[in-house]
């Protein structure tokens, strides 16, 4: 299974929607290291990151799965926009667009 550097993976999933601010410590270790998560399946994605905070089907079968890097709306902060890691997968089920935004 690939790993990530400075990026404890328990603090990650523990921080679900970004609330803690565990995950905004590591959004730069998240976009430097994006190339990373490229070609990787669902399933190692979800063991990677656990699972996602959303996820949208889109056509063709491709889907999107994102996680938030900071606090937002679903943690109370209103007027708030999260900072978001976004994966998109094809058909196939792999990860083939990384993207923080």
């Amino acid at each position: 299974m690939p790993t990530l550097d400075n990026i404890d993976t328990t603090r990650w999933k523990d921080d679900r929607n970004g609330c803690k601010g565990d995950r905004k410590e590591m959004v730069e270790a998240i976009r430097s290291q994006r190339e990373k998560l490229l070609t990787l399946k669902e399933m190692q994605i979800v063991q990677l990151l656990g699972r996602p905070d959303g996820n949208e089907l889109f056509e063709r079968n491709q889907k999107f799965y994102s996680y938030n890097l900071t606090p937002g709306k679903n943690c109370g902060v209103q007027d708030s926009v999260s900072v978001q890691l976004e994966i998109r997968f094809n058909a196939m089920g792999i990860a083939k667009e990384v993207q923080v935004k």
